[in-house]
């Protein structure tokens, strides 16, 4: 009865709606309506109810669609030739074929995170926690309902400060980390102080210090890795100084952290240190930082850290906070015994100086290590200390469903001591533009210096269309971007001046493998399999780009199961632009409109000629019944 009652209420909504606009209601997203012509609805009426006192609402410039849009002879300059309405006749028979929302027990979920899936793996290497997805069969083939007081998120800069519980409902970590102001409740929001286990005194303080041992400020390091992040504070206050990281921290029982992180707009991800190597390329990050993070580092001869060294840049540092670094001060606070902290430390740095890394400092409760530039060096101390060993073969690069090795990733080969392997890379933001060393060097087949130049200038055009047929972007309504199919990371250069970070997906299984040319311009990634549920949890992204994705998957997997993915981590009133060819854009539109999703198509940047099209899309606002 629920379920019926959640259905009915959704489509009344929808059909509602249907009747206001009478079919002739043209998306304001794809128009880019000026905000004098809309009318709120009813959601936005509460949201403005519910905002603080002192602040205007988090959704005040936010278009909507309205039913006093102008007429189409009116708004037709950047309205496709196609004469597509946007909603018709034939859209409102097909009601009935509408996707039913899923149940309510349904609206946290992660698929290929499925607490009762991954308890039947091994707990040995936390292989339950890994990736574990739903078979073909198993895939739901509903929509994953909001929480029933859904709002949208605040805008950056104040949404990192700031959440509405009723997004996410978990009081778990307010309790539990109430010493370490982690998270306050403070009264229908979240309040995010910047504390963390390792920073009491606040994020800013902790990262002060951390500048005071190795240069934060000036450009030199530009990506991050968080492993074990919480609720990803580092990560947040790190964006100050133009660093950007890649927070990761398991599903586990403190509920919710990464999801809190994406949910202030910090970059963030469901992940562990499992058995498996972590989805990013070799030589993919500045800086890597463990506060506490409970990886047990010196384990399986160091196999962790390893790994971290194989996603460390040439030169790169690791920065560890925490047990067992402090351990002669603070050893009976932490419940161990001095020997077995002296232990711990002991092995840690000697796993560290087999992997040819050297200290830079301990200070307090800091320690930091630096990765070589190059291995001429570490070669010849494995004649004398051999294991681990360096690698003999294999990709570096692969990362996806790749078991984790006890050697050394070799870094490309150079013929002096001085010279940094893979090449230099320039300081941020210069590196955002400038050729990378991996297709200067040719090490991804195809690409070449031109063609990196003229991908550059080709997204500066289409961006600049794109906030001409998305009014919302150039407002700063979207702070979550995702890029289904990034190839080269221009999409993320266009924007690199506007208030977003772009999370660029790179599909694995497909050639050329370009996730490290998007790290090495100093932007973040991911490599992932689109017949598969990415890593986050639902309502996470403001704003997804799908360019040529369907036509890549068409023999792989079935459409509809990845854009009911898509639904699934798309937050209520985001927006997707799909661009592929044209019979795709056709069969996508016909899905779309199934998920109670707007859609309109729209002149490519080229003209209205061209095979390719673009289909804008919004989701539409509606929550599941209260239980």
């Amino acid at each position: 009865m629920a379920r019926e009652r959640t259905q009915l209420q959704v489509r009344k909504t929808h059909a509602t709606r249907i009747l206001a606009v009478s079919g002739l209601c043209i998306l304001f997203y794809v128009l880019g309506a000026s905000q004098s012509s809309i009318v709120p609805t009813t959601h936005t009426e509460i949201t403005n109810k519910v905002g603080d006192e002192n602040t205007s609402s988090p959704n005040e410039e936010t278009p909507y669609i309205s039913s006093t849009s102008p007429s189409p002879s009116e708004s037709l300059d950047s309205e496709s030739h196609h004469h597509d309405n946007l909603i018709n006749e034939e859209d409102s028979q097909e009601m009935i074929d509408e996707f039913p929302p899923c149940n309510m027990s349904y609206s946290e979920y992660t698929p290929c995170q499925h607490t009762n899936r991954g308890n039947k793996f091994d707990r040995q290497m936390l292989k339950y926690r890994e990736r574990h997805c739903p078979s073909k069969e198993e895939l739901l083939h509903c929509l994953i309902p909001a929480p029933p007081n859904y709002k949208p998120p605040f805008k950056w800069p104040r949404s990192r400060d700031y959440a509405w519980f009723d997004n996410i409902p978990h009081k778990e970590l307010s309790i539990e980390k109430a010493r370490q102001n982690w998270i306050k409740v403070d009264g229908d929001k979240f309040r995010f102080p910047g504390g963390g286990t390792m920073f009491r005194h606040g994020a800013d303080s902790y990262i002060d210090d951390i500048n005071e041992l190795i240069p934060l400020s000036n450009g030199t390091i530009r990506t991050a890795i968080d492993t074990g992040c919480g609720v990803a504070s580092w990560g947040a206050f790190l964006l100050k100084k133009d660093i950007i990281t890649m927070s990761f921290a398991p599903r586990d029982t403190h509920e919710a952290q990464v999801w809190f992180a994406l949910e202030r707009g910090v970059p963030a991800m469901i992940g562990v240190m499992g058995s498996q190597r972590l989805p990013y390329p070799a030589r993919a990050f500045d800086m890597a930082h463990c506060a506490r993070c409970l990886i047990p580092w010196s384990k399986y001869g160091g196999l962790y850290l390893a790994e971290v060294d194989r996603v460390l840049r040439p030169g790169g540092y690791w920065v560890l906070s925490g047990p067992p670094i402090r351990w002669r001060r603070l050893w009976r606070g932490w419940e161990r015994t001095r020997e077995d902290l002296k232990r711990e430390q002991d092995d840690i740095e000697d796993v560290a100086e087999r992997l040819c890394w050297k200290k830079v400092i301990e200070k307090d409760a800091l320690a930091v290590w630096k990765k070589p530039i190059n291995h001429i060096d570490c070669i010849k101390t494995k004649q004398k200390n051999h294991k681990p060993h360096i690698c003999k073969r294999g990709n570096a690069d692969e990362a996806w469903y790749k078991e984790l090795e006890n050697c050394i990733t070799p870094m490309p080969e150079v013929s002096n001591p001085d010279e940094v392997s893979g090449g230099v890379l320039e300081k941020w933001p210069e590196r955002a533009i400038i050729v990378p060393p991996r297709i200067i060097n040719n090490l991804v087949p195809g690409i070449t210096e031109e063609k990196f130049q003229n991908d550059n200038e080709i997204w500066k055009e289409r961006v600049t269309h794109y906030k001409h047929i998305v009014s919302g972007l150039p407002q700063g309504r979207y702070r979550n971007i995702l890029d289904m199919n990034a190839f080269l990371g221009g999409f993320s250069a266009a924007l690199m001046k506007d208030p977003v970070w772009v999370m660029n997906v790179v599909p694995a299984h497909f050639k050329p493998d370009t996730l490290g040319v998007i790290y090495e311009r100093g932007f973040i990634g991911v490599y992932h399999d689109w017949c598969e549920a990415f890593s986050t949890y639902p309502r996470t992204y403001d704003f997804i780009h799908a360019g040529s994705v369907f036509s890549m998957y068409q023999d792989r997997c079935e459409m509809t199961d990845i854009l009911l993915e898509m639904d699934r981590i798309l937050r209520p009133e985001g927006t997707v632009v799909f661009r592929d060819d044209e019979d795709v854009i056709g069969n996508i539109k016909s899905i779309v409109r199934r998920m109670r999703w707007d859609s309109k198509i729209v002149d490519h940047e080229s003209g209205s000629l061209t095979k390719e099209k673009i289909l804008v899309a919004v989701k539409s606002y509606w929550t599941g019944e209260a239980t």
